[in-house]
């Protein structure tokens, strides 16, 4: 009896331990932020548990919110913004306004602005020589500050429209140049341009970028086509492609789960399991909203947060010029908060 009792407490824990193992991502909380503005990138400050989200047009602003509870904390007004970036180290906070706005991440009180040439669109914080880089699609497409005292240190020119990129902290850059189809890798020590990946033409336009620091493995989210590519940080080698959804603009990688995350404009968000560092798989898709192309990631809850507001028709397309979407309808914007 004794032996059947246990061998059925054994298959309970067992069935227990499989449900927990195959739940699914979902839409776990929404956060209305309302207000006007455009909005592009949305940055976690895990340490200083805050989430910045800059908006631009005539309410340009950042606002900051409590990472963990998703109330509204503080504005800061007049930067007009595409990303932003806190130095853990300095405990300074940047946007990519042009000049690109610096604050006190504790008080977030401005310190000062900086003025850069072209137009600053992607950041990065690097701890590694506690240092921010400024991304941009326009010569110079980088722009690197001290993160200490806001000096510029210098400039790169990356030959191609930077987007998203990623810090190895060891000294290694990886940015993804979208319109060449490449990654370009930067000494972090010599400032200077070491190498580009190319992606054998598994995928192209590639916004999102993330990394596996412990295994060295790149996950770059291309637009044409639609995929996610995996790359050897170390050589550049490509190692598989899966499919995504349309529109990606961010990537993130959590080393919890062993999971790369895809936020695409189509309201999807693609979840690329990491099996080994030469096996993966598609695990999930979660529909989020449509217009959620960016992400961030927290690890202390591991839940993704992404954002986005609803828009009115758009207007007729002039002739020879791309379509563009109809105006932000007001208080839409909201936060979604993606775990299980």
């Amino acid at each position: 009896m004794q032996k059947i009792i246990f061998g059925l407490v054994t298959m309970i824990f067992s069935a227990v331990s499989m449900a927990q193992e195959v739940k699914p991502y979902s839409v776990v909380s929404t956060v209305k932020a309302g207000g006007l503005g455009g909005y592009d990138y949305v940055y976690a400050d895990q340490a200083g548990r805050r989430l910045y989200i800059p908006r631009t047009g005539t309410e340009a602003r950042v606002s900051i919110f409590d990472l963990d509870t998703l109330s509204l904390v503080k504005e800061i007004p007049n930067i007009s913004a595409m990303g932003a970036a806190v130095s853990t180290k300095s405990g300074h906070g940047f946007a990519t306004s042009n000049p690109v706005a610096m604050w006190d991440s504790k008080t977030l009180a401005p310190i000062k602005t900086i003025q850069i040439e072209g137009k600053p669109d992607g950041i990065l914080y690097d701890a590694f020589n506690d240092r921010v880089y400024i991304f941009g699609h326009t010569a110079p497409e980088a722009t690197i500050i001290n993160a200490a005292d806001g000096t510029i240190i210098g400039t790169l020119d990356l030959g191609g429209a930077a987007e998203q990129a990623v810090t190895d902290g060891a000294g290694h850059i990886y940015v993804n140049i979208e319109d060449k189809d490449s990654i370009a890798v930067i000494d972090a020590k010599k400032l200077s341009v070491t190498s580009y990946y190319g992606l054998d033409g598994k995928g192209g336009g590639c916004a999102g970028l993330a990394i596996d620091i412990k295994n060295q493995i790149l996950f770059t989210a291309c637009r044409k086509p639609q995929t996610m590519v995996m790359l050897n940080a170390k050589d550049g080698k490509v190692i598989d492609a899966l499919p995504i959804g349309q529109g990606c603009d961010g990537a993130q990688f959590n080393p919890n789960t062993m999971e790369a995350f895809s936020s695409q404009s189509d309201g999807t968000l693609s979840i690329i399991k990491e099996n080994s560092p030469t096996s993966f798989s598609l695990e999930q898709t979660v529909s989020t909203i449509p217009g959620a192309k960016t992400l961030t990631l927290d690890q202390k809850t591991n839940r993704i947060l992404v954002i986005a507001g609803e828009f009115g028709p758009a207007p007729a397309p002039e002739p020879g010029k791309k379509p563009s979407r109809g105006e932000l309808i007001p208080d839409s914007f909201r936060i979604l908060s993606i775990g299980k």
